[in-house]
């Protein structure tokens, strides 16, 4: 009989545990990362499976009982799971836990996981639901069957950059709906963005309703950019209040725009006794700051706007008002208030016009927001929040910095997302003569890339990408020039620059794909951008 080869049976054996190992577990080495939008801070792989089922737990300390029902929401939507709240003899359980060690470190959060425990720990609500998104998106990466979710365990401690991570769309172009609001809520939620700008009113259109001036909806709200005879669309003060209370369930806030002195053609068409005029390309671009009533009627709209939104910021707009004021040097009421204060240009009309608004919104306890021209307007620095769009104008963000002001950053480049995304794109703006905006390129971006000289006291609130509508007419149009770029946008904000990581970054990106697809979202494609055509409109 042939002797048996014992080494050779036990390598084959030990060949087979390691195979079994690395199948279940993952074959995982100190370079993998976790597989989460955006980045943790830090993380660590736990080898080890956390099972999720209908049995399992969600234990919490009672200050976070809203957010354990979210969780037990978002568990039932994504995965038919039915997980009780408190329930004794759970075989698993989530936990979230109030952590005190965190007290300084807003929004901060750690998860500890083992098979049978998922902690998520935090020291304010907020915190809490930064961690439930992050485990939210390991189950949905990892996908369900069967009645359970398995989910590789990993160790994380995290906490955010910036605490302004925003996006702003534009619904005056073209208006989407609840619907399609919520569902970008949605998503900005899961990538930890948590400001959504609102631009509500333009020269195109008007959407919210205004009790005390119910032509605003009315006539203000006919029409888009394409179609100035569609019926009108806008808002509810009902509906106003159904996708705030959605957002603040996300703890996003939502800032809402009215824009003015400029940009007011919607305004103008329903009230034309305030409008200031306009150019023969903008009609009725400006309302009139020489007319006496227009002060307590943009005072009346605020207060409306203040008691729907709880945010306590109120975007006015203030920008490219020369657009289209030539009528101003020809309006008596403005002649006169220039010669009763002794103006020498238009531009101090603006100014006139703007501290005034801003000290009714100051008398309403609003901050006040607005784009990067109003640097040179005489306001507060302690209650103004500049939006720094004009990238080739590197003085304005260096004049707010010098000021004092609070800041937003948004530039033109790259954070308008209504700029095409690659060199194939053959609709809106011609990338030969505006360039283009990468998801790459809003990757990489950081505040180091502009050309100032930011002080240790600076006050950069954050980041923000802008979705002007003009060349996005459709649901389908509007989620491919946002997706993936959101995602992209979510890690600039929330990362530090020492943290980013393209190359993984990409990896992290591919794996979304299938969720975009299971919520109905046409997104492009970077890697193979063939496979979704780009819409029209």
């Amino acid at each position: 009989m042939r002797p048996v080869n014992i080494a050779k049976y036990l390598n084959t054996i030990l060949f087979l545990l390691l195979f079994t190992y690395l199948h279940t577990y993952g074959a995982q080495t100190k370079n993998d990362k976790c597989p989460i939008i955006p980045m943790p801070e830090k993380s660590e792989r736990v080898f080890s499976i956390f099972e999720l089922t209908n049995n399992s737990a969600i234990n919490f300390d009672r200050e976070f009982t809203e957010q354990a029902n979210y969780l037990q929401k978002q568990l039932l939507k994504y995965h038919q799971l039915t997980v009780s709240l408190n329930p004794a003899g759970s075989p698993t359980r989530i936990v979230l836990k109030r952590n005190s060690l965190w007290m300084n470190k807003k929004e901060a959060y750690a998860i500890k996981m083992t098979s049978k425990e998922v902690l998520i720990e935090a020291s304010d609500n907020h915190g809490i639901f930064n961690g439930i998104t992050s485990f939210i998106q390991m189950t949905r990466l990892h996908g369900s069957g069967n009645g359970k979710i398995s989910v590789d365990c990993w160790n994380i401690e995290d906490e955010p950059t910036f605490e302004w991570r925003g996006l702003m769309l534009d619904e005056s172009r073209h208006f989407f709906g609840v619907s399609k609001v919520k569902q970008l809520l949605e998503w900005m939620s899961l990538f930890k963005l948590n400001r959504f700008h609102w631009h509500l009113t333009d020269q195109t259109g008007w959407r919210i309703e205004i009790k005390q001036y119910p032509l605003l909806g009315l006539v203000g709200g006919i029409g888009n950019y394409d179609d100035p005879f569609l019926p009108a669309r806008f808002y509810t003060q009902e509906e106003i209040k159904e996708v705030i209370t959605y957002a603040q369930e996300r703890f996003i806030e939502i800032i809402p725009e009215i824009d003015m002195p400029g940009h007011a053609g919607a305004a103008n068409r329903a009230y034309p006794e305030f409008s200031g005029g306009g150019s023969d390309k903008s009609q009725g671009f400006t309302f009139n700051p020489g007319n006496a009533n227009i002060y307590n009627y943009l005072t009346k709209i605020l207060k409306e706007i203040d008691c729907l939104f709880p945010s306590q910021i109120i975007h006015i707009g203030g920008d490219e008002v020369n657009y289209g004021n030539k009528k101003w040097k020809l309006n008596e009421s403005i002649i006169e208030l220039m010669k009763a204060n002794k103006f020498s240009d238009l531009k101090e009309v603006e100014n006139y016009f703007f501290r005034r608004i801003s000290d009714s919104l100051s008398y309403m306890n609003n901050m006040v927001a607005a784009w990067d021209e109003v640097v040179d307007y005489d306001i507060s620095n302690k209650k103004t929040i500049i939006f720094y769009w004009r990238g080739n104008k590197p003085e304005q963000l260096q004049k707010a910095l010098n000021k004092g002001f609070p800041v937003v950053l948004c530039p033109v480049h790259p954070l308008y997302f209504d700029y095409v995304q690659d060199t194939l794109q053959v609709h809106g703006r011609d990338w030969r003569k505006y360039s283009y905006n990468s998801f790459e390129k809003v990757y990489m971006f950081s505040p180091k890339d502009l050309n100032v000289t930011y002080s240790e006291d600076a006050k950069i609130l954050g980041i923000q990408a802008n979705v002007w509508t003009e060349r996005i007419a459709t649901e389908q149009r509007l989620d491919y020039m946002i997706f993936p770029r959101i995602a992209a946008l979510s890690e600039t904000a929330w990362s530090n620059d020492g943290e980013k990581d393209i190359k993984n970054f990409k990896i992290r990106l591919k794996s979304y794909f299938k969720l975009f697809d299971k919520d109905g979202i046409y997104y492009l494609n970077p890697f193979t951008p063939a496979k979704t055509g780009e819409p029209v409109r």
